[in-house]
């Protein structure tokens, strides 16, 4: 199931159209914690959010920031594809078998990591809510800033307003990096908060300093 409904890379010989939305509602099977921790931040900042915008702008908002933070791992992921190659798309300057899971290049023009690289992005899925969740998270700072959130090792609250953006630069950091043995689409992350701001801005959301004060 990971295979048919996880997004793919759009040249991937796996893409398929419907991908771009069942992706959001899959997620990584060999890791609970990815599920719980996204359904637990969808019920505690989901349900302050969709009391302000309303249940239909809601699904809407979850969506769109969705859709935004696959645009923005895909735009990433074809940067990639074009350093190597010299294009978004495979110019024959490679081959590769999905049902195998290989790649045939030429040595002279593509290295081993190089090759490595490719692979990961053309037969990896992505899965999961997080570049929603992110887009959620945007908009809770935005119009709840003075909420006082419990953070995991840290002994006393802190505001949204101050916790959010330290998380959404650390992604960033963590998308430039690209340690080894991450397999986390951080830039999806980024890309999900883009759009929440974006959609808060467009929306002409209103700000609540008087909520969970």
């Amino acid at each position: 199931m990971t295979q048919v409904l996880g997004v793919h890379y759009f040249d991937s010989p796996n893409f398929r159209i419907w991908q771009v939305i069942t992706y959001m509602f899959m997620h990584d099977y060999s890791s609970l914690f990815h599920i719980l921790f996204n359904m637990f931040a969808l019920y505690t900042f989901g349900s302050s959010l969709e009391y302000i915008m309303g249940s239909k702008r809601f699904l809407n908002f979850y969506l769109i920031t969705g859709l935004g933070a696959l645009a923005l791992q895909l735009l990433v992921q074809s940067f990639e594809v074009y350093s190597i190659s010299g294009s978004a798309v495979n110019n024959g300057t490679f081959m590769v078998d999905s049902l195998n899971r290989t790649i045939s290049f030429n040595p002279d023009l593509i290295s081993k990591d190089e090759a490595s690289t490719l692979l990961g992005i053309y037969l990896t899925p992505m899965v999961g809510a997080s570049g929603a969740i992110f887009g959620l998270l945007i908009a809770f700072g935005m119009l709840f800033p003075n909420a006082e959130l419990f953070i995991m090792f840290i002994p006393v609250p802190v505001k949204a307003k101050y916790i959010i953006p330290i998380y959404v630069l650390l992604e960033l950091f963590l998308g430039v990096e690209q340690l080894s043995g991450d397999s986390v689409a951080h830039f999806a992350h980024l890309g999900g908060a883009l759009f929440g701001f974006i959609l808060v801005k467009m929306w002409h959301l209103k700000r609540h300093t008087n909520f969970y004060e």
